[in-house]
């Protein structure tokens, strides 16, 4: 067993936080399965705490193809394909565009902004549109494609650009779907930069399938605890990890 599970550990890691990680791939796809609430933010900050960012990016981006292309197949029926289409590509040359920029931004940058990003994203107010036009959604999937390449989340966005989409189970599935496309996008546009998805595809293999699992079994992991103390509690968690980061970049 011991030496299966050594395959799964790429160059440069330990096998405890190889493990940490598969680990986290799994309970942060739960955590969003269940609650709809930040499994992607989380999974990108325990990454950017073991790993550069400049890796931590494009590795979150495999990782939560799992949990959003999991989350997306068993909710296909909620799809809406006539918001989702013009969204997934305006996404195209946003992941382009954002790839050209992360290329020359230097690793401390990347972790500063990162961290940014997460007190953004657990305490600052979220952009908000109801504009379903498709020159709208085309341009809404730009940006957050845009950002997604740089600082490896964009879910808090779209999900504000999605609020016109009042059923519950259509707005999860439709999230679902575009943050599927915007993995796609994010792993080929990083391919195509010259990073070595390789060097790490055992362990991405290992977490694609626990946040697929944690998909699956989220909702019954989570759903009886207490939403709002669990949400204060996320928030508070999310600002230490924030303030360790930008503690370490400076």
């Amino acid at each position: 067993m011991a030496n299966l599970f050594s395959m799964v550990v790429p160059a440069g890691l330990d096998g405890w936080t190889s493990l940490i990680l598969i680990i986290s791939a799994f309970f942060t796809s739960g955590l969003t399965a269940a609650l709809s609430l930040g499994g992607g933010i989380a999974l990108i900050a325990i990454l950017t705490f073991f790993l550069p960012a400049a890796i931590a990016v494009p590795m979150h981006g495999v990782a939560q193809f799992g949990s959003n292309a999991g989350r997306a197949y068993l909710r296909r029926k909620d799809v809406q394909w006539q918001y989702a289409i013009w969204f997934a590509l305006g996404g195209i040359p946003g992941a382009i565009l954002g790839g050209q920029v992360a290329v020359w931004m230097p690793n401390r940058l990347f972790t500063l902004l990162i961290a940014a990003f997460l007190l953004y994203s657990v305490w600052g107010p979220k952009p908000s549109s109801r504009n379903r036009q498709p020159i709208a959604l085309f341009g809404f999937g730009g940006f957050a494609a845009f950002i997604s390449m740089i600082i490896g989340v964009s879910g808090p966005i779209v999900s504000g650009l999605l609020k016109f989409i009042e059923d519950r189970k259509q707005f999860v599935a439709t999230h679902a779907l575009l943050m599927t496309f915007q993995n796609v996008a994010k792993i080929l546009v990083f391919i195509f930069l010259g990073f070595s998805f390789y060097d790490y595809a055992a362990l991405l293999f290992a977490m694609v399938v626990a946040g697929f699992a944690g998909t699956w079994v989220g909702g019954k992991l989570l759903d009886r605890l207490p939403e709002k103390a669990f949400r204060q509690a996320f928030k508070i968690a999310m600002t230490i990890i924030a303030a360790i980061l930008i503690y370490r970049s400076i």
